[in-house]
């Protein structure tokens, strides 16, 4: 039975607490992906909003998605919500396995999908005084249509 940490909350995060979970579980393989919020163009902060059963419900069938496409030991995946500035940490996935391949493609698999399809609101604030919704991004999507 894979073993899978999903957490969505305020909460910062530590990666390297979260790739020992992993790599407890004796598999040959762990991939992550830590996403970082960006800064520039003046962006001072991003706010982002859900609705946590929807959201929690969400990941998880993604999840048990991934868990039947590869043989994963363990599956991780944190996203942030609330009030966030450039730098701070936004998002965790990992994957164990006993094969790099296994490891590698589902945590691109899952990262590709929270990108673009959780039920996440994000809205960036600007030293201008402008606050944007974020928009999908033609790229984003095309990297989650390669999974079917």
């Amino acid at each position: 039975m894979t073993e899978a940490h999903i957490a969505v909350g305020e909460a910062d995060f530590d990666p390297a607490a979260q790739l020992s979970r992993l790599e407890a579980l004796g598999g040959g393989a762990v991939a992550s992906f830590t996403g970082i919020v960006r800064g520039g163009d003046g962006l001072q902060a991003m706010r982002l909003d859900h609705y946590p059963a929807m959201t929690q419900a969400q990941i998880a069938r993604i999840v048990a998605e991934a868990q039947a496409r590869w043989p994963l030991l363990g599956v991780v995946v944190i996203h942030r919500v609330g009030d966030l500035t450039p730098g701070e940490r936004i998002v965790f996935v990992g994957t164990a396995s006993s094969h790099r391949a296994a490891a590698l493609e589902s945590c691109a698999f899952l990262i590709d999908w929270l990108k673009t399809s959780a039920p996440f609101w994000k809205k960036e604030r600007f030293a201008d005084g402008r606050a944007e919704w974020v928009e999908a991004r033609a790229e984003d999507d095309a990297a989650r249509e390669r999974w079917g």
